[in-house]
């Protein structure tokens, strides 16, 4: 999800274009040993004891690999969902087969409800609609209906709700390798601005998430994961198989996660013949127009059935519009299956005649799927991706598996609209391909897509620098000592500003200082073999954090305690520059508390360029200050750290030194 203070913390444009360049050996520093060290130093990092036993059991390795004992639950859904637009409701029913694949026996199972953070008297940390939640009004274990605790026959199946968690007592244990069947009905009035703004209606559009019992994840570190949504850290779930049928009145298009299966039952002949032919297209084809009589099919007793088929999700959502346009198209992905051939996924957009600036989202979801397919190294697996336009509900975007609902950016501009168009698609590889954990580590999620968001925006538009506006909104944050630990569980932060920061910006900064720091071979590698390792399964952070180690054969965990598990800052000053025979004697000093290699680029009389790096083992010898010569053989005019802003230094005032005009140096 993209929200507004990702986006307002900073104003700093910056156009200017950098280049990587590769470490270069460290230069001797001068300095006596230390009998004690001058500054903090960071800590190894430790392995909460869930995650060390995960590694003794071999579900997890100690180089970020999974395991050989890894395992995953399984459900499979058959879901339907009838709209009432007049009375705005959703009425559901549903089947689950769980089945346990875990070495575990079960004897309760958990289950989420999101949208009873509009219940009455639910604990939340933001504002929200109050609706009543959801009501369930039949719940069944393998066909024997289930009962409140209070009311249960003896011997009966047993639920209880509590907020958004949903907790079913089995009348017999589930054993390894059995599976479980759950029926349900259940309905819900539907707010206008749902679950945080993720969800919900306006004039001719519904986007309807969050809406039936989804299977808490049950996974091999933690067991049972069942942190309340609280609204504004989003959500942990598992992979599974659904077939889902939307009910809704004929003249509006549906579009959903996963294959439409009857698009001949449902659809005009005009608009399905239009519709194929988008889908063969490189340049967008408009399929509905608002005016487009009629884009249905009439149906029985003017309602209609839509059928998707989706596989190996961890969510599914859809949207219903009327009056709007629909524009399709194509784009290459790579080659999904291995064959040698060019595969390509299905683009659609959904937008009203409020929303003109959407008349462009067609190409800039191309762009985004085609470009970050080839950045992740992970062609995009699904049949298509939908973008919705959702004024009225949502001003920045959220994404589902195949879908995305944003904000209709009237104001903000085409960029801004790009801008979240991509971050909303580079979800697609994490969390809905990754499947990290967002309640707890919002930054796994928001930070990669936001990093992933700026190399795109790069791309789309050449000159550009994203990454040091991103920079710059840390930073400020930072300055004021108002930030809070990336690591600190995503609703606890001190403030929104605080969780915005730690959750976007900052980690999105923090893998571009590992570009700076690995070098752009060894940093693209260690990305994409994270991405293609952790596909379709549950990383947690310290299999990220190994996985780098790994890829880049160093120890790092000097970065990931300073910068992930502290708020430590970096401050590296030039303290004196002294000419020397054929070269310079440099005195670098470190105000902050976060160790970092030091780069230096030094500008000659002539205008060539000589480079040079501290290596950041002086500082983790717990030194402030560091003396070092280089040699140019000519005078010197100008010594900076990092000009190429790899690294988020909070005061960039004393990272420059000048030549004295009298001196000429």
């Amino acid at each position: 999800m993209r929200r507004a203070f990702s986006v307002l913390l900073s104003a700093l444009l910056l156009a200017s274009c950098t280049t990587s360049r590769p470490i270069e050996p460290a230069s001797s520093a001068q300095a006596p040993t230390l009998l004690r060290p001058e500054r903090p130093l960071p800590a190894p990092l430790t392995l909460p004891p869930s995650f060390a036993l995960a590694i003794q059991r071999g579900t997890r390795t100690p180089d970020g690999r999974p395991g050989p004992n890894y395992w995953q639950q399984q459900a499979r859904y058959d879901l339907t969902a009838r709209i009432d637009t007049a009375a705005r409701r959703l009425d559901g029913e549903g089947r689950i087969l769980y089945l346990n694949r875990s070495p575990d026996t079960l004897h309760q199972l958990f289950l989420e409800l999101p949208l009873n953070v509009h219940a009455e008297g639910v604990v939340r940390n933001e504002p929200a609609e109050v609706t009543g939640g959801v009501t369930l009004h039949y719940v069944a274990v393998d066909g024997q209906e289930a009962f409140w605790p209070a009311d249960a026959p003896e011997g009966a199946p047993r639920y209880a709700v509590n907020g958004t968690r949903l907790v079913i007592f089995l009348p017999r244990a589930l054993a390894p390798g059995d599976s479980v069947q759950l029926d349900f009905r259940w309905s819900f009035t539907i707010p206008k601005r749902g679950a945080g703004g993720r969800m919900g209606y306006d004039d001719n559009l519904y986007f309807l998430a969050y809406w039936y019992p989804h299977m808490a994840v049950y996974d091999d570190v933690i067991g049972w994961f069942t942190d309340p949504f609280l609204s504004r850290a989003e959500f942990y779930f598992g992979y599974g198989d659904y077939r889902i049928t939307i009910d809704a009145p004929a003249g509006w298009l549906v579009m959903a996660t996963g294959t439409l299966e009857n698009p001949e039952e449902v659809l005009a002949p005009n608009v399905l013949a239009r519709m194929h032919q988008a889908y063969q297209s490189d340049t967008p084809v408009r399929i509905a127009e608002p005016d487009t009589d009629p884009v249905t099919q009439p149906g029985t007793n003017g309602r209609l059935q839509w059928r998707f088929q989706a596989t190996n999700v961890r969510d599914v959502a859809f949207s219903l519009v009327r009056q709007a346009f629909w524009e399709g198209a194509r784009t290459p992905v790579g080659d999904r299956d291995g064959d040698g051939q060019i595969d390509y996924a299905h683009i659609n957009t959904f937008w009203r005649p409020t929303a003109p600036r959407w008349a462009h989202v067609t190409r800039y979801q191309q762009h985004a799927i085609r470009y970050l397919s080839q950045l992740t190294g992970f062609p995009y697996p699904w049949p298509h991706m939908t973008a919705v336009e959702g004024g009225g509900i949502i001003g920045g975007g959220m994404e589902f598996p195949m879908m995305t609902l944003i904000g209709d950016y009237n104001a903000a501009g085409d960029s801004a609209l790009y801008y979240v168009t991509a971050h909303e698609l580079a979800h697609m590889w994490i969390p809905m391909i990754v499947g990290v954990n967002e309640r707890r580590y919002s930054w796994m999620d928001e930070g990669s897509t936001t990093f992933a968001e700026n190399q795109a925006r790069t791309d789309f538009f050449p000159g550009t620098q994203p990454r040091l506006i991103e920079q710059e909104s840390y930073l400020m944050l930072a300055r004021m000592g108002a930030e809070g630990e990336i690591m600190r569980r995503s609703d606890y932060h001190y403030s929104s500003f605080a969780f915005g920061i730690a959750s976007y910006s900052k980690p999105a900064i923090l893998l571009e200082a590992l570009r700076g720091l690995l070098g752009e071979d060894v940093f693209w590698r260690a990305y994409r073999t994270f991405i293609r390792e952790w596909a379709f399964k549950h990383p947690y952070p310290y299999d990220l954090f190994n996985t780098f180690e790994r890829v880049s054969g160093q120890d790092l965990d000097w970065f990931w305690h300073a910068w992930y598990v502290e708020t430590w800052t970096l401050d590296q000053a030039i303290a004196a520059v002294e000419p020397t025979e054929g070269g310079v004697r440099i005195t670098v000093e470190d105000h902050g508390l976060a160790p970092m290699p030091v780069y230096l680029t030094l500008t000659l009389a002539d205008g060539s360029q000589v480079q040079d790096t501290i290596g950041v083992d002086v500082w983790l010898e717990g030194r402030r200050r560091v003396t070092v010569t280089v040699p140019t053989g000519a005078a010197v005019t100008r010594v900076e750290i990092d000009p190429e802003r790899w690294f988020p230094d909070i005061d960039r005032r004393n990272n420059v030194w000048r030549a004295p005009a009298s001196t000429g140096q």
